[in-house]
């Protein structure tokens, strides 16, 4: 289960990536086409505010990416909690302001890979 879950932030974190690519860099050319229930002059209006919100996700994402460097499995563990737990969150908070779409991509696979991790450190019962 470890493994999965470790795999699964990596996944997570190239998401964030290109997250953070696209509302840094692509913001008013992709923007539009993924967005399409917005105004398309709403974009260029927003490109600064995009961008800042790009420097979060790719925060997000280095932060998952540290964790899968870490040697440490306790340290690995809650590194990884907690950058998970801030991706579910961002999941839930944009598919509740932005829409549903939006979010369930970030707050889905974040508490599938929670859910991994935390039952990979549950210790067998004893007999």
């Amino acid at each position: 289960m470890k493994k999965v879950g470790l795999v699964l932030v990596a996944l997570i974190a190239a998401l964030h990536a290109y997250i953070a690519w696209f509302e840094m860099f692509a913001w008013t050319s992709r923007g539009p086409k993924v967005f399409d229930m917005f105004p398309p002059e709403l974009f260029e209006q927003t490109i600064q505010l995009a961008a800042n919100q790009g420097i979060y996700n790719a925060f997000l994402a280095v932060g998952l990416v540290w964790a899968l460097f870490i040697k440490d499995e306790e340290w690995q563990f809650k590194i990884a909690v907690c950058f998970l737990s801030f991706v579910a969150v961002a999941g839930v908070v944009a598919g509740v302001t932005v829409a549903l779409k939006s979010g369930l991509p970030q707050f889905v696979p974040a508490s599938i890979a929670l859910v991994l991790l935390l039952l990979s450190r549950r210790k067998p019962a004893s007999p």
